[in-house]
């Protein structure tokens, strides 16, 4: 079964300003051939050789399509990356959540070839997303977890049981599911939410049932600081 990756890359990642005046947090460099970016979709490609890659841009988008320019990727804009947030950035690729498999990724994660391979291109019957129950940081998209699914994600939580790592794997009728909400949501004028944010309303309005499955233990990181790259950078190293 064919999986379609929807990347998320719009985003200007204002974290690590001043880095990201001129480069787009996804074209942080790894190693000296191989960025954030580089480093996602080459790892999807070696695990999926059949894998459908759509790359949505908006920040210094020329630049990252330049960037994996020989990658045979699909690039999709989202031209109002500046007051939207990544709900919108879907909604610009909803055509995709079509698609009998569906991963969507953030486009500044680095996730080891292990999570790579064992969750990110292994075709899926279920709706789950990925947490580290290992990762307590109050701030950041976490969830609650009860009996491997999940109750509600959000950065407000003051309790929470792990933080969400940045990949949704939906199978095709949740992935169906996922677009009419996006679109309700974007028709509510609700186009600066997160793309999660419309798994909850489903999870807390529709009896949504949204699976979680644990990755504590192993190596990923998403790069919102200085710390992060670095961080990135040794799991990239250990994989190279």
């Amino acid at each position: 079964m064919m999986v379609t990756y929807i990347i998320l890359a719009a985003g200007k990642g204002s974290n690590l300003n001043p880095l990201t005046l001129k480069y787009a947090k996804t074209s942080y460099k790894l190693d000296e051939n191989t960025t954030v970016l580089q480093r996602m979709v080459r790892g999807i490609r070696r695990a999926d050789k059949d894998a459908e890659i759509v790359i949505v841009v908006g920040y210094l988008a020329e630049a990252v399509k330049k960037e994996l320019g020989e990658e045979n990727v699909t690039f999709v804009k989202n031209p109002f990356y500046e007051v939207t947030n990544s709900i919108s950035s879907i909604w610009f690729a909803r055509d995709y959540l079509e698609r009998e498999n569906v991963a969507i990724i953030h486009g500044d994660v680095v996730f080891s070839d292990e999570i790579l391979k064992g969750y990110v291109t292994a075709p899926t019957d279920h709706p789950y997303v990925l947490v580290d129950s290992s990762v307590h940081y109050p701030g950041a998209y976490n969830a609650v977890v009860r009996d491997g699914q999940v109750l509600v994600m959000s950065k407000k939580l003051e309790q929470f049981d792990a933080r969400y790592c940045c990949m949704t794997k939906l199978d095709p009728v949740s992935s169906r599911l996922l677009k009419q909400e996006v679109d309700s949501m974007v028709d509510s004028n609700m186009y600066d939410q997160f793309v999660e944010d419309s798994l909850v309303q489903m999870i807390m309005f529709h009896g949504f049932q949204l699976y979680a499955e644990d990755i504590s233990g192993k190596a990923w990181a998403e790069v919102n600081g200085v710390d992060d790259l670095l961080m990135a950078q040794r799991i990239h190293g250990s994989n190279a």
